[in-house]
């Protein structure tokens, strides 16, 4: 028998907290304060600016050195903070996946450069019909792409460059229903 105030979670539905994702990620934490969460935590002496993005997956955080070097100087840079904070980042890494239950990953820009240290690829299943196989192996003939996956992966890289403007649009206008739910009456 349930508790009068909790629910049954629906496969593909929302899970619990009115989250998107359904079943497969219902018992995640929120992470909407991840970024907050990092500016805290992290050395002053570090970073003169971070950036901070959540997926299902994974928090990225990418750190902008206070330095300014371009070319191979700054490649050098981002290699000795890179190998310096190894030990504080995985601690706070450990943390971090220990709050929001996601892995994650770090990244440096210096001037013009920039380096991932670490990042998740995730596997997505997909079913595509002829024509879209089609477009894929297509990319694949061309050269533009090793495989199926990876046309696909530049696929998406290439719709996200084209139409970051719509996807942050549409991304705002779901956070604001999401909003509204939360406001909304319980059951």
């Amino acid at each position: 028998m349930m508790a009068k105030d909790e629910h049954k979670e629906t496969r593909g539905g929302r899970g619990r907290g009115g989250r998107r994702g359904g079943w497969q990620v219902s018992d995640l934490p929120a992470a909407d304060d991840a970024a907050d969460w990092f500016r805290g935590r992290l050395p002053d002496a570090w970073f003169g600016d971070i950036e901070v993005s959540v997926d299902r997956e994974e928090i990225v955080v990418v750190g902008t050195l206070p330095d300014t070097a371009d070319g191979a100087e700054a490649e050098g840079r981002i290699s000795r903070f890179r190998a310096e904070t190894r030990e504080e980042r995985i601690e706070i890494a450990l943390e971090a996946q220990d709050r929001y239950q996601r892995k994650v990953s770090w990244g440096v820009r210096l001037g013009d450069a920039s380096a991932l240290f670490t990042h998740v690829a995730a596997p997505v299943m997909t079913r595509l019909r002829q024509p879209e196989r089609q477009v894929l192996d297509t990319l694949v003939d061309a050269g533009v792409a090793r495989s199926r996956s990876d046309a696909l992966a530049w696929s998406v890289r290439l719709v996200g460059e084209h139409a970051d403007e719509w996807l942050g649009q549409l991304r705002d206008a779901m956070a604001e229903v999401d909003k509204l739910r939360g406001e909304g009456p319980g059951l």
